[in-house]
């Protein structure tokens, strides 16, 4: 099914007799096949899904006066395949494939995947889990896309670029959980600790992790709010994290916007400072997140539902700062991190060492954060375009509950005693600017540095 097929498509079907499934004749005679309680659940999901699709209760009810309850949860249907869905989120669903590979990036973003192995809560979830650490982020997608991996640690912008096609070829994408909010920070060589103004770094090279990634859109978002246009002014290249602090070393660049540990590596080694923490930038923004194909999703409903709920499980204990350094112990060995515990510790722990001879305690520098916001996406979709990565028009609303899967999330946090948001959407401040998810075509025309077209 194509990325946005009419829903009304269903509507149409149900009109001439059928079920929302298409496996009966009539939603009456859908509802009775299922087992026990199963209509409920169902009706929950689809009712979750609805409120995901039109977040505002006029919206919502104006498409339901317009085609009637029965057409509406067919339409819901055609995004989501809410009968498996339900199906797999009821407690105790056996999961159809035990046996799975993750890939990852080493950096402390991938904390709750990386965290799950060791200390258990795959296995709670009757799942044999090997997480593969992994070079960089166009090798995540591309055995991602090649199925060699069933799910992985992504960016928060990548499922969206795939599943829009922008940089590999169009794949349905989906991201139920967010792994961290913040955790990311902009570095500068030793010799820079004097050019502290953005406005001076004309002439820069800079490197980010990945063109589709909020290090990307932050660094660019902080240069240009200086007047520095990041096409012309600086030059910004890929670079994947493992090697950036060898670069900069080498003076082959004067900085980078990075996830941690790079960060605290670099001020480690003595080669870096850390010039500003990206949360303060934009606090609790996205960084990365637990990424799957809809394939893998309608195919394997039980393992993924499975899956996100360790997912989900291990970020809610990272969240809880008393187990940081539990977890820097766990994850920084040479099979995952690769670091010195010392580093890990300081960038979970929010004590640390910014290069300049100061300690700071910033207890949330790093934190965990699961619900996936669709307002990320919506933001995320204007700096897309704000910078010619995506063209057009573009059905903001839709992309962003395609693809970041909120209801999914809500459902398995409540299943975990935990209360999640009662809206899909908020908006939040980037750098003194109110970003309202309502209306991002204002919001994108209100910025004077962006490329043409």
């Amino acid at each position: 099914m194509a990325l946005f097929d009419n829903p009304f498509d269903a509507s149409r079907r149900l009109r001439r007799g059928g079920c929302s499934c298409g496996a009966h004749g009539s939603q009456r005679e859908h509802d009775a096949a299922l087992p026990s309680g199963d209509a409920a659940i169902q009706r929950v999901v689809e009712g979750t899904v609805m409120r995901a699709l039109f977040p505002r209760d006029a919206e919502r009810r104006a498409f339901l006066k317009s085609v009637g309850a029965g057409t509406a949860l067919a339409a819901v249907s055609q995004f989501l395949p809410t009968g498996l869905i339900a199906e797999a989120f009821a407690q105790g669903a056996k999961p159809e494939k035990t046996d799975l590979k993750i890939g990852f990036i080493p950096i402390t973003c991938a904390t709750p995947i990386i965290m799950a192995k060791p200390m258990g809560f795959y296995e709670k979830q009757g799942l044999n889990v090997d997480v593969v650490k992994t070079a960089g982020w166009a090798v995540i997608r591309d055995k991602t896309l090649n199925r060699e991996y069933d799910a992985a640690h992504m960016l928060a912008p990548m499922p969206i670029a795939i599943s829009l096609g922008v940089g590999s070829n169009p794949q349905p994408y989906t991201m139920p959980a967010v792994e961290n909010v913040n955790g990311q920070a902009i570095t500068l060589a030793m010799k820079h600790k004097d050019r502290r103004d953005p406005k001076d770094w004309k002439g820069f090279k800079l490197a980010v992790p990945f063109d589709y990634s909020m290090h990307n859109y932050l660094l660019r978002y902080y240069l240009a709010e200086a007047g520095i246009d990041p096409d012309t002014d600086v030059q910004i290249r890929a670079v994947p994290p493992p090697d950036m602090v060898a670069n900069l070393r080498a003076d082959n660049i004067d900085g980078f916007l990075a996830p941690d540990p790079v960060n605290q590596r670099a001020v480690y080694d003595g080669v870096g400072f850390i010039h500003i923490l990206s949360k303060e930038i934009w606090d609790r923004h996205p960084c990365c997140a637990f990424a799957a194909s809809q394939d893998f999703i309608t195919q394997t409903p039980n393992t993924y539902a499975a899956l996100l709920r360790a997912i989900i499980e291990a970020t809610t204990y990272a969240s809880k700062p008393e187990n940081r350094k539990e977890i820097a112990a766990q994850i920084a060995p040479a099979n995952y991190l690769n670091q010195p515990v010392t580093v890990v510790e300081q960038v979970l722990t929010g004590t640390f060492a910014d290069g300049l001879g100061n300690v700071r305690k910033v207890p949330d520098r790093v934190d965990f954060d699961a619900f996936p916001w669709q307002s990320f996406a919506v933001w995320i979709l204007t700096q897309m375009q704000r910078w010619g990565q995506i063209k057009g028009d573009v059905d903001y609303a839709a992309v962003a509950a395609k693809v970041y899967l909120a209801t999914d999330a809500a459902r398995l946090m409540k299943q975990n005693g935990l209360t999640p948001p009662e809206t899909t959407t908020k908006s939040f401040v980037v750098m003194g600017k109110t970003f309202d998810p309502a209306k991002p075509k204002e919001y994108l025309d209100s910025f004077k540095i962006k490329r043409a077209g």
